[in-house]
């Protein structure tokens, strides 16, 4: 904290700009050490808060306006281009997607608090039409706030922060060494924890193949379509339940001894290995995410069914 306050000073407000674009372009790069630590310099008398307030917020509107018209632009591909690099495992267009939809684009407000709604709420709102003068409006609203509490919180516990950077300053380099490492090891546990989750059940995962050797069977299952309703123009797998994902624990009173089929459009099944999870968590073990999802299954030329036929409403 104490090379972080000496390069702050040093390098003026720049380092406050670059750092907030570097983390809101998605970089696993946290910048909210730097505003913490540009709070306690205001707290000093080193720093002005309108100029670092004023920069913070411009970053924010710099990067999120690249996010939200790319995702104007390109649509569902822009999401799942973020589900497939980002290190957050809390990530998932499905569940995005229809947290978006349930609260509306007052819900940027609070996406840069949330891990994993952040990073998909902005090119959302550009993929929903959402106009851009109320855009603009409500990221400059949630960037202040976002920017703000970091800064809030620097300068109210500035004397401890000093006494951080104090103690730090006796151990020189090293302090700058333990510094890299922690930032190392957030990407590490980062990276670990989603690869984690992208790894669970991979070898419970079933094919198109199998999944419509079983329907052709007459074998009972119940296939649950997990994806947002503008993903469903194209159709459903015949027989499918249409279900949100925070939805999926109402499955527990009607599976009965069926086994559940879980299929999404997030890259690596993300949402259906999620839900398969927390399905397990609940006693029913015979789940399975469906691999490559509803675009697999439909480019292997099998049966769907349009959106006027959609099966809608829980399982009996």
């Amino acid at each position: 904290m104490h090379a972080m306050m000496n390069f702050l000073i040093a390098h003026g407000y720049a380092v406050i700009f670059v750092a907030v674009l570097i983390e809101q372009l998605g970089l696993p790069v946290p910048s909210g050490p730097v505003l913490l630590a540009a709070g306690a310099l205001i707290g000093l008398g080193s720093l002005d808060p309108a100029m670092v307030m004023l920069l913070s917020i411009a970053a924010c509107l710099m990067s999120d306006n690249v996010w939200f018209w790319w995702g104007r632009r390109r649509g569902n591909k822009v999401l799942k281009f973020l589900c497939r690099v980002s290190l957050e495992p809390e990530i998932c267009v499905a569940q995005t997607q229809s947290r978006y939809q349930r609260y509306g684009p007052n819900s940027l407000l609070v996406a840069k608090f949330i891990p994993g709604f952040g990073a998909l709420a902005t090119p959302m709102a550009g993929m929903f039409g959402l106009a851009v003068w109320r855009f603009l409006s409500l990221d400059c609203i949630a960037s202040a706030l976002w920017a703000g509490a970091y800064v809030i919180t620097g300068y109210l516990f500035r004397a401890g922060l000093e006494d951080l950077a104090a103690e730090l300053s006796r151990f020189g380099i090293w302090a700058g060494i333990l510094i890299v490492s922690c930032l190392a090891a957030y990407i590490l546990t980062k990276y670990h924890r989603r690869r984690k989750i992208f790894h669970s059940l991979r070898t419970e995962r079933i094919t198109p193949q199998e999944l419509k050797e079983r329907i052709d069977s007459g074998e009972q299952m119940l296939i649950v379509d997990l994806r947002a309703e503008h993903e469903r123009v194209d159709g459903v797998i015949p027989g499918a339940v249409v279900m949100a994902y925070e939805e999926v624990d109402a499955l527990v009173q009607t599976v009965g001894g069926r086994e559940v089929i879980f299929y999404c459009s997030c890259p690596n099944e993300a949402a259906s290995v999620r839900a398969a999870l927390r399905l397990r968590r609940h006693g029913a073990v015979r789940t399975h995410p469906l691999l490559g999802g509803f675009d697999s299954w439909k480019n292997l030329g099998y049966p769907v069914i349009v959106p006027a036929a959609q099966q809608t409403e829980t399982p009996p």
